[in-house]
Formats: C-alpha cells, structure tokens, sequence
C-alpha cells in the first residue's frame, strides 16, 4: 500500500512540474508587456499634445511662408489675411485663405515657434459662365464654377447653360475645339440650352446650330460634317454664311446671321 502511495506521489509530482506556466507566472514576460504599453501611451499623448497645440484657439504669428507660386493671389491679399482673419485655429486658417478670390484651395502648416506654412492652390480659369447679373463667374479647368472681378474673363470664351452643367459644357467645348481645328476655327461660345440643344458660336461670327445629341445622329457626326463641306459650300457662296443649321440628318442648311 505505502509503495503504491510513493509511486502515484511521485507521478503527481512530475504532472504538476510539466505543467506549462501561465502569463502571471512570468515576471520578466509581464514587465515586457507592462513597458511597450507604457510606451504606446507616451507616443499617443505625444501625438494628441502636438494636435492640440495645432489647434490652440490663439496662434501668434510673426511670418506666413507661402510654400507654392502664387498668380492671381496677390502678396497684399496674403497679408490682409494673415492680419485680420488668423486669430483661430489651422482650420480657420485654412476656410479665411479659401475665401480670397482664385484661391480652390488651401494648404496651411504650423511651423513652431511663430510661423505659418501656407501653399494655395489657385483656380485655373478656362471660360466665363453667362448668367444675369454683375458679378462674374468662371469655369476652372474642373468644371467649377467661381466667382472673380471683373475683367478677369477678358479674351475667355463663353459658356452658358442650366444650372450644375458647367463640367459638362467643358467637356463639349474640348471635343468641338479639337474637331474645328481642320478649319483653323475655334467656338467663342458653347450654349446648351434648357432642352438640352446645343448651339456654337465660332471666332469668325458663325452661328453652328447642332441640335440635341442623338444615338442615331451625334453632335460629332454633325460636326464633322460642317467641317468636311462648309469650305466648298462657302466658295460657291462667295459670302460668309450667319448660321449654319446642322439639325437635318444628312445634310445642313446656311441663312444669314440673326439682326440684333
């Protein structure tokens, strides 16, 4: 009996030694862990302190660094509003230079102890949008309509059409550019009109009516086809046509220009 006793001991024992240990069982595994966690926590109050001292409701500032070339912004602009508007935060910052005219967008960095980092982003004016009223707007190179003073659209072509369609008359204008350039002409005026009828006015005076685009006859095919015929039809002529109407399927017709 007592021999039977010694063995199950001492198989008990051996059991209990090959146990695997458990994480609190392991200082120096616990003293690992515990120090990476202490270091995750300073990096992220570092983090979160620099944030906050970026946003700071007060920003002193002794100099703004204009990082980007600049053409339409001008240097008293820049520091009209470094003066007057820059009593907030980056994100005020950032909306005040973003309020000047040409300006799309803007880029501001804190650079410590007293100076601002500032690249602008400046609207790129392709044409001048036709609506009523004073104040003048025009399409940048995306299709965005912004406002500018006046006499920044001079020598621009003109864009008309429903409201929101001003990326889309852009991109018309490109294609009807690059199909008259065989003609040595190119459109002053896109025009889409309410139902959606598209209208050019060209740099010698012609008025090209293309009518709305359809699958059966496209405003390319159209197009294409006053550039192929409307040479020889103008010498036979001998005049300069006013209109040509390109709505007929396989053909146009030419009348005098409209009395104003």
């Amino acid at each position: 009996m007592n021999s039977a006793s010694g063995v199950r001991s001492r198989i008990g024992g051996k059991a209990k030694a090959d146990a695997p240990e458990g994480f609190w069982d392991q200082p120096v595994l616990m003293n690992l862990v515990s120090d990476l966690i202490f270091v995750v926590a300073g990096v992220a109050l570092a983090w979160s302190a620099a944030m906050a001292l970026q946003h700071l409701p007060v920003m002193p500032l002794r100099q703004v660094v204009v990082a980007s070339p600049v053409d339409q912004v001008s240097r008293s602009q820049i520091e009209y509003v470094a003066r007057t508007a820059l009593t907030g935060n980056l994100d005020g910052a950032r909306s005040a230079f973003e309020k000047l005219p040409w300006v799309r967008h803007a880029d501001v960095r804190r650079i410590w102890p007293d100076s601002l980092e500032l690249a602008l982003e400046e609207h790129v004016a392709v044409a001048r949008w036709q609506r009523s009223g004073s104040e003048v707007h025009l399409v940048n190179t995306y299709g965005e309509l912004f406002s500018a003073t006046p006499g920044a659209d001079a020598g621009l072509p003109g864009f008309a059409g429903p409201e929101g369609s001003a990326g889309q008359v852009l991109a018309r204008y490109q294609e009807f550019q690059q199909a008259l350039a065989p003609l040595g002409r190119h459109p002053v005026q896109v025009v889409l009109t309410p139902r959606e009828a598209w209208q050019l006015k060209l740099d010698n005076g012609i008025v090209v009516e293309l009518g709305r685009d359809q699958n059966k006859h496209p405003l390319a095919d159209r197009l294409a086809r006053f550039v192929t015929h409307y040479p020889a039809v103008r010498q036979k002529l001998g005049t300069l046509a006013g209109v040509a109407d390109m709505r007929y399927p396989n053909g146009f017709a030419l009348r005098p220009g409209r009395k104003s």
